[in-house]
This record gives C-alpha cells, structure tokens and sequence, in this order.
C-alpha cells in the first residue's frame, strides 16, 4: 500500500514539473514558431501557438545570415563583451571573496560591510558617477566602458567570500608548510576547489552581460560598437518595425546562453547550494 502511495505521489509530482515546465517554455516556444512566419502574419496574428504549416518558412533566418551584415557585427560585439567580463570578474571578484574569508587583516570587516552595502544600493542611482567616470577616464564608447563596471561586481565577491568560508583551512596550512606561496595556494589548491562557485557565477555573470540594455546605451555611441540589445531596438523605428528580422534575431540570442548553461549546469545547483549556506 504505501509503495502504490509512494508511486502516486511521484506521479503526482512529476505531473506538477512537467506542467510548470510547459508553463516556464511558453514564451520559448511562441517565439521560436513566429521566427518563423512572415511579417504579415506576425502582424495579424501576433505571437501564439496557432500556426499554419504551409506559412512556416527560413527567410528570417536566410535574411539573417546572408544580408543582415550588421546583426553578426552586433553579435560579436555581446560575444566579446561577455567573454571578456565573464574572465575578469571571476578572477577578480573570486581573488577579493577569497582573501576576505581566508585572511584576517586590517579593515576586513569594513570593507566587507561596504560590499554589502554597495548590494543595497540600486543600479540607477550609480549610474551618472559610473558615466562622469567614463567621461574622465575618455572611455565613453569603447567595450571597456561597458566592461569595467562589472569587473569586480559585489554580489560575485559577496558568494565567492560565502563559499571560500567553507574552503578547508587544513591545506593552506600544508601547502605553506611545503614551501607554497599565497598565489599558488589559491591559483594551485584553492582555486580548483572553487570550481562549482566559479561555474554558478559564470552563467549569472554571463546572463547579466549578454542582456544588459541600460549601461550600453548610456556608454555607446557607435552603431559599430552596439550589443545584441541594443542593435535589436534599432529595428523598431517610428518609419518601420522589422518584426520578422527582429524575432528571429532574438532567437538567435538564445544559442550562447544554451551553450553555457550546457557547459556548467552540472556545477550550477551544487555552487548557488553550498556558496549559500556557508558562513
């Protein structure tokens, strides 16, 4: 009897996934079938399930990949991009998050504190400082400019110091007692032990830089230099809204993120898990 309990109940739960699922790929899937369809139809229709087969053709995609020259320029602008802050915030943020958990030094807890108050502190409000910077430094309209306010972002340094608390203790002192010095205790030891964290913390660093709208637009001003977001837009115009071009570009745009989530999912869960309970 409570083995039948025991299947229903997993039925029952599973049902309940697999309905969440269809509910949480929806938006996918309706995207996916307009890419799709033509303009005119997008028009009349808008974005649903319905669809007919004998309208579902690739010219969004063949308009894409053979004429939309500008598109890929746009691409390899948000591939660089995230590429570039998803190395340097990891190695950054993890080296500061290390050193608050493992060493005890003057100002730690200060400096930790203003970590955690930058956290509080919303986006919008450090957003003409980060540009007057921009300005001072003559970094307005370059990938550094959209780059560098992210190097060493708070919520990163706030999980990788959450997670080292938990590091052990015992193989720095073995190492150093071999003769190892600090960076290759971290680089050598500690940074491979790390690697669920830095896993969890490329895919929310990656995701926040491929789809970051605001600061781009405020820092970029060649069309040369724009992001996927950004170049996107530029196909809504008061003279004309590309709409066909526009969705199938924006599926497009899904492919990297596929990729790595594939990469690191199996590191994600045990990373946000462990980095969120230590301390």
């Amino acid at each position: 009897m409570n083995l039948k309990k025991n299947v229903l109940l997993k039925l029952i739960i599973n049902l309940c996934f697999l309905v969440i699922s269809l509910v949480a790929l929806f938006p996918l899937i309706s995207l996916l079938l307009a890419s799709f369809r033509p303009s005119t139809q997008l028009m009349r229709n808008g974005i649903s399930l319905t669809f007919d087969l004998s309208e579902l053709n690739l010219n969004n995609y063949s308009y894409i990949f053979s004429q939309a020259g500008q598109y890929w320029t746009w691409y390899g602008n948000s591939l660089t991009i995230t590429v570039t802050t998803i190395i340097l915030s990891l190695f950054f943020s993890s080296l500061v998050g290390y050193a608050l958990a493992v060493y005890d030094f003057k100002g730690k807890n200060l400096f930790f504190t203003c970590v955690l108050f930058i956290l509080m502190i919303p986006f919008e409000i450090l957003m003409l400082p980060l540009f007057q910077l921009m300005i001072d430094t003559a970094l307005v309209d370059t990938y550094m400019a959209v780059i560098l306010p992210s190097v060493v972002a708070p919520i990163a340094v706030f999980f990788f110091r959450q997670y080292a608390l938990g590091l052990p203790k015992e193989l720095m002192d073995a190492a150093r007692m071999d003769g190892s010095t600090e960076y290759g205790i971290f680089f050598k030891i500690m940074l491979p032990l790390m690697t669920p964290s830095l896993a969890a913390m490329a895919i929310l660093q990656g995701l926040g830089a491929w789809n970051n709208f605001l600061w781009p637009l405020i820092v970029l001003r060649s069309n040369t230099l724009f992001t996927l977001p950004l170049g996107l837009s530029t196909l809504l115009t008061p003279y004309g809204n590309n709409y066909d071009v526009l969705i199938a570009g924006s599926v497009m745009t899904i492919v990297p993120i596929i990729i790595l989530f594939i990469f690191f999912q199996r590191y994600f869960v045990a990373g946000l898990t462990v980095g969120g309970v230590k301390g």
